[in-house]
């Protein structure tokens, strides 16, 4: 569904779907805007199906925005000290991962929700794509340990790949490891270089040094 509004301003029927998306009964939806040459200001709930589309996403739903980012980086989160400790850290000392990198990246990722799935398809508390659960052996996303060991795995292998750099390995996990490589560094994408931030601060306060 698309909206117009008044030149410069949102508008009574934008502002309407507006409060319709974000209500309880459309809460699923991701929003997307832009603004034409004449001002009018377009929202839509339908996501984009090209790179050529003009619709930039302008708010994520409830539903499916990356825990990474959904409250801003600088908005520090209750930590979570007390879940899955014993496969965290047995899976961190096999692949000689730091456990609070670990546990940053799974609350950046899913909160610690083991049945969190992503808009993309990402699962469970490292959001594994299948190919990448089907990269490191792991049978069911959806399993903690099973999860756990697969996304340190991943995480182990990114940091020897970008030589123990943890924002390049950290922007990999998010973006791809191609993308890193393409561009010489943490790609130039909002989500990405703003889900490096989180992580970091995240596991600076686990490591009880942020």
């Amino acid at each position: 569904m698309v909206r117009r509004g008044r030149p410069g301003a949102i508008g009574t029927l934008a502002a309407s779907l507006l409060l319709s998306l974000l209500t309880a009964g459309a809460a699923q939806a991701d929003v997307y805007k832009y603004r034409d040459a004449q001002g009018v200001v377009h929202l839509t709930n339908v996501p984009q199906q090209s790179a050529n589309e003009p619709y930039a996403l302008w708010r994520k739903s409830e539903a499916t925005k990356p825990k990474g980012w959904q409250d801003g980086y600088r908005v520090m989160p209750r930590l979570v000290h007390d879940r899955y400790v014993e496969p965290v850290n047995r899976f961190a000392g096999l692949y000689g991962v730091d456990p609070t990198l670990v546990r940053a990246v799974i609350h950046a990722e899913s909160a610690f929700r083991p049945d969190a799935v992503s808009p993309k398809g990402a699962g469970g508390l490292m959001q594994l794509m299948p190919a990448t659960a089907a990269r490191f052996d792991v049978t069911d996303r959806f399993n903690p340990e099973d999860n756990i060991a697969g996304g340190v795995a991943y995480l182990a292998l990114l940091l020897d790949m970008f030589q123990g750099n943890r924002e390049l390995a950290v922007a990999a996990y998010n973006a791809g490891e191609g993308a890193v490589k393409r561009y010489g560094g943490i790609p130039p994408y909002e989500e990405t270089r703003t889900y490096v931030k989180r992580v970091m601060q995240l596991q600076a306060a686990y490591a009880g040094t942020g």
